[in-house]
C-alpha cells in the first residue's frame, strides 16, 4: 500500500484542501497521513470559517512525531498545500528534507498556495515570501495555478506558450492549472524536454477545491507508474467530468471510488506543445 503524507488544511464542512486529498487518496488505495495546518469548519470563501490556525509549535510537533513514527521513511508521496505561517513552511521543509534523504524516489509535490486571479494573494505575506524560498527548491513537482506561476516567476501568462516558458524557468517538472486556452481551460504539464496541454470546457462557476483534487489525482497516477501524458489526460478528464456533474462540494454526489483512468463524460483534448 503506497503511503501519502499531506501537509495542508483540514476543513470539516467543505471538500477542499488536505481533507479532500486525504479522502481521494484513501479511495485510491493509499495510506494517508494528514498533518493539518488549519482546522476550519468551512471554506473561508463561504464566510466565517470557524476554528483557526494550528499553532507553530503544535504543527512542528506533528512533523517531529510523524518522523519518529517511521511512516515518513515509507513515504511514496508528499503533498504540501496551504500554510498559515512561515514557521509551518519551515517545518514542512524539514519533512521534505527527511523524505528526500530516506526515500529519494518519493514524489514531493509542492502546491504553492498563494492566491488566485479572482482574489489575489490570500495567504499571509510571510507565507508568500517563505514558500518560494523554502519549498519550491525542494519540490520534485510543482503544482501552481496560472496566477501563482506568474507570481513565482514574474512572467506574464496569457496563453499556453506563456505558461510553458514560465514553467520551464523554474527548472523542475510543473503542473499548471487554470491556463488560458481561448474558450476552454487548460492544464499544462511540462518538464525540461516534454510538455502537454489538456483542455476542457470552461465552467462559469466551479466548486472550491478543484486544484486540490487535480493535484491528488495527478500525483496518484505518477506514483502508480503512469506516463505523465496519460496521467494528465485521465486526471483532467476525471476532474472535468466531476465538475460537469455540478457539485457544490467535491466530496458530495460522487462515485464510491475514484480511479485515475475513469472519465465521466467530459470532453478533454490533450496536445503536445
Amino acid at each position: 500500500m503506497p503511503v501519502a503524507l499531506i501537509l495542508s488544511s483540514h476543513v470539516a464542512g467543505s471538500g477542499v484542501g488536505g481533507g479532500l486529498q486525504s479522502a481521494v487518496l484513501t479511495r485510491l488505495g493509499f495510506r494517508t497521513a494528514l498533518l493539518p495546518t488549519v482546522l476550519f469548519g468551512r471554506h473561508p470563501g463561504l464566510g466565517s470559517p470557524g476554528g483557526g490556525a494550528v499553532s507553530d509549535a503544535v504543527f512542528a510537533g506533528q512533523v517531529d512525531g510523524l518522523i519518529a513514527s517511521g511512516l515518513a521513511d515509507r513515504a511514496d508521496l508528499v503533498i504540501t498545500g496551504y500554510f498559515a505561517s512561515a514557521a509551518q513552511v519551515a517545518a514542512a521543509a524539514d519533512l521534505l528534507d527527511h523524505v528526500a534523504a530516506r526515500r529519494p524516489q518519493a514524489l514531493r509535490l509542492v502546491d504553492p498556495i498563494l492566491g488566485d486571479e479572482d482574489r489575489g494573494l490570500y495567504v499571509a505575506q510571510a507565507v508568500a515570501e517563505a514558500l518560494p524560498l523554502e519549498l519550491v527548491p525542494r519540490a520534485s513537482l510543482l503544482a501552481p495555478n496560472a496566477w501563482e506561476l506568474e507570481r513565482l516567476t514574474g512572467m506574464r501568462i496569457a496563453d499556453a506558450a506563456g505558461a510553458l516558458a514560465a514553467a520551464r524557468s523554474l527548472g523542475r517538472p510543473v503542473l499548471v492549472s487554470s491556463v488560458p486556452a481561448g474558450s476552454k481551460t487548460g492544464v499544462l504539464w511540462a518538464d525540461a524536454t516534454n510538455a502537454w496541454l489538456a483542455t476542457h470546457p470552461r465552467l462559469e462557476r466551479a466548486p472550491k477545491g478543484t486544484g486540490d483534487l487535480l493535484a491528488a489525482l495527478f500525483a496518484a497516477g505518477l506514483v502508480e507508474g503512469g506516463d505523465p501524458q496519460a496521467v494528465l489526460g485521465s486526471s483532467v478528464g476525471t476532474l472535468a467530468g466531476r465538475l460537469a456533474k455540478g457539485p457544490e462540494d467535491l466530496l458530495d454526489d460522487g462515485p464510491a471510488t475514484i480511479a485515475p483512468g475513469e472519465v465521466w463524460g467530459a470532453p478533454v483534448t490533450v496536445q503536445r506543445l
